[in-house]
């Protein structure tokens, strides 16, 4: 499949249908590219299929079927989208907040492999009935843990607002949870005391709501 460069292009890759639930069309959305006139379109559609894919099979829909619609923010994004993104965020400009392409190769950009050569996607969401249930300090952590006893994630990210978070599939998957929200810095990793075993005792109360 060629690289978009008409409409009808654009409006058949958009229909690529990922999973039972989700379409590419629902990840292609970006308010920088909105506001700068910039295609966010991927140049190697074949490996955003397959990483998205994945993506969408491996971690959301599980997460939907579980708890819910989940809400996207941020899905795929552009080398060009990013780079931009990115070069403001340096500039002190507010709204931006990317990090530079070689470190977001298999993540939000999924139509470049990282520098191992290694696929990779990344997805922001927000699981609007958990946050209902559950925002006091601390409350993430819940849903953190869940996906990390029952998913096969890669990396996940916490954010302030409603809780979202960066979730990440990858190849070779690192099994990382970091937050910007309090408890702040790495919940786990590999090596860290509390990263094996069940965590039940975080998320039963997600499941009794």
């Amino acid at each position: 499949m060629p690289a978009p460069g008409s409409v009808a292009r654009l409006t058949e890759l958009g229909r690529v249908r990922l999973s039972k639930s989700f379409f590419l069309r629902d990840f292609l959305h970006s308010e920088i590219a909105q506001m700068h006139g910039l295609l966010n379109a991927p140049d190697d559609p074949k490996l955003a299929i397959a990483a998205g894919t994945r993506l969408c099979e491996d971690l959301l829909e599980p997460l939907q079927d579980r708890f819910g619609r989940i809400a996207i923010r941020s899905g795929y994004r552009s080398p060009v989208v990013n780079a931009l993104g990115c070069r403001l965020q340096r500039e002190g400009r507010a709204g931006y907040s990317c990090s530079t392409n070689a470190k977001t190769h298999a993540g939000h950009i999924w139509d470049r492999r990282d520098a191992e050569g290694c696929m990779g996607a990344m997805v922001c969401v927000v699981v609007p009935a958990v946050w209902d249930r559950f925002q006091r300090e601390g409350d993430w952590q819940r849903l953190a843990w869940w996906i990390h006893d029952h998913l096969p994630y890669s990396s996940l990210q916490v954010f302030p607002r409603y809780f979202a978070f960066n979730i990440g599939w990858h190849e070779r998957p690192v099994r990382r949870i970091d937050s910007y929200v309090a408890p702040r810095g790495c919940l786990t990793r590999p090596g860290m005391a509390n990263h094996e075993g069940s965590h039940e005792d975080w998320w039963r109360a997600l499941l009794q709501a």
